[in-house]
């Protein structure tokens, strides 16, 4: 079993490190870490160490550093644009892009989307829903790069990332493009940006200021998905049709 992944600020240079605080105490009590167990420390930048525990304290774990690693950057860098959602749908969403491989996530004030976030302490609680969501998940997965959930984003300013992006995709149930024909494309690019909707779909509106704005509407194949599923299966494709998912760049 891969070992657990545990999160500090920096990876140790020296051959001894300490494991303390909130982490300490969920190898410790949580998980019941033993001395001799192994468990990985990532700094959420890129950087791992390998671990072999020495000492379990009830606040402090000792370790060995076995190993030691700079993960790079994956490239093409995905940022999921990700409609608002009703419920646990959202986190389902966030949880399951961060498992599949997202680097940026954004949450996007769609037209038609049923949740609603304020910008006082509910939209803020929202968004740190979905932060901790993305933690856990990419801890869960041992991700060495943690990925970013910025501030909530409508249309217009949607708009301006589509514009800035390498290439900007919209999945859409009435594309004719499927997203396979453009994986040439998307190997070349250093970021592709990926827009999901809402449950009650993109608008006519929305869909003209994307694409005025270099947007384009691909679907991934002939059925309907949910917007909490939708993401982590694109992501899937982009990880195979761009070789974000090649074996040897993960080591």
């Amino acid at each position: 079993m891969t070992p657990p992944l545990y999160l500090i600020d920096r990876v140790p240079s020296g051959e001894l490190a300490e494991l303390t605080g909130p982490e300490a105490h969920h190898a410790a009590t949580v998980r019941r870490t033993r001395v001799g167990e192994q468990l990985l420390l990532g700094d959420g930048r890129g950087g791992l160490a390998g671990c072999e525990v020495v000492e379990v304290g009830k606040e402090l774990l000792s370790l060995r550093i076995l190993t030691r690693r700079q993960v790079p950057v994956p490239r093409p860098r995905v940022t999921l644009a990700q409609a608002l959602a009703k419920g646990d749908r959202a986190e389902l969403a966030v949880e399951m892009a961060t498992e599949a491989g997202v680097d940026e996530v954004l949450p996007w004030r769609a037209a038609r989307c049923v949740a609603r976030w304020d910008d006082g302490p509910r939209g803020a609680k929202a968004l740190g829903r979905w932060r901790s969501t993305v933690l856990a998940a990419a801890k869960q997965s041992r991700r060495a790069w943690i990925p970013e959930v910025g501030e909530p984003v409508g249309t217009r300013d949607l708009a301006g990332r589509c514009a800035d992006a390498g290439v900007a995709l919209v999945l859409h149930e009435a594309a004719d493009t499927p997203l396979a024909d453009l994986s040439e494309e998307l190997r070349d690019s250093e970021e592709v940006l990926l827009v999901v909707g809402p449950e009650g779909g993109i608008s006519e509106e929305e869909l003209l200021t994307l694409r005025e704005s270099g947007a384009r509407t691909v679907r991934l194949g002939p059925d309907v998905l949910r917007t909490s599923t939708a993401a982590a299966v694109a992501l899937g494709a982009l990880g195979v049709l761009t070789g974000r998912w090649r074996i040897g760049d993960m080591l």
